[in-house]
């Protein structure tokens, strides 16, 4: 029977995070002071939790987020299946009123259940959805790898969560999120139960 706890955290803040400007899948970016900082006390709250494997994106902001678990010699693996939802022609770009609305329309398109909507040279929720389960399949593969922390990214941590609780991808946006924040969720060989919902405590202790 497989037995698995998975730690599932986003990565930390970036200037463009706090700049309120969309990143997706084509901007690979690095943590900024704070980001760092947030990392820090991620990594003091739960360093004496024993990883068996850490899992990340592609992307860079994920592994300088864990950083300090990698360097105290944990073994760790970079899956594509975990990389933030590409926005296409709108990642990098400033916030306007004319990037807003687009916005508000896609979450519109995407809640009433037209899931394979995406912006142009984008990714749609159906699309994360395929490598996601790759990327679970990976995971799960490892039957002696009982705790796990996996470092990811917003909107694809919103799917992601979808995909192992059950729920329709339409219910993303019922897992809030930020810089990060933690989900703990535990496998008991059936199903998968969230355990720690939105955690942000580790990062109240300055």
């Amino acid at each position: 029977m497989i037995i698995k706890t998975l730690y599932i955290v986003r990565h930390g803040q970036t200037d463009l995070n706090k700049q309120g400007i969309v990143q997706g899948r084509g901007r690979d970016t690095d943590l900024n002071d704070e980001g760092r900082r947030q990392a820090s006390l991620f990594y003091n709250a739960y360093k004496n939790v024993p990883f068996d494997k850490i899992y990340i994106s592609e992307l860079k902001r994920t592994q300088q987020s864990i950083q300090q678990f990698i360097d105290a010699g944990m073994p760790y693996e970079k899956l594509s299946g975990l990389d933030e939802l590409a926005w296409g022609i709108y990642e990098g770009k400033t916030s306007t009123p004319e990037t807003k609305a687009a916005f508000l329309l896609m979450m519109r398109d995407w809640v009433a259940g037209r899931l394979d909507s995406k912006f142009e040279d984008g990714e749609s929720p159906n699309d994360v959805r395929l490598r996601q389960l790759e990327a679970l399949r990976i995971i799960m593969s490892h039957t002696e790898e009982e705790q796990v922390l996996i470092c990811m990214h917003g909107r694809a941590m919103r799917l992601f969560l979808c995909l192992l609780t059950g729920r329709p991808l339409t219910e993303m946006d019922s897992f809030p999120h930020q810089n990060l924040v933690l989900y703990k969720v535990t496998f008991d060989g059936e199903k998968f139960s969230i355990e720690s919902f939105n955690n942000a405590d580790h990062l109240k202790h300055a």
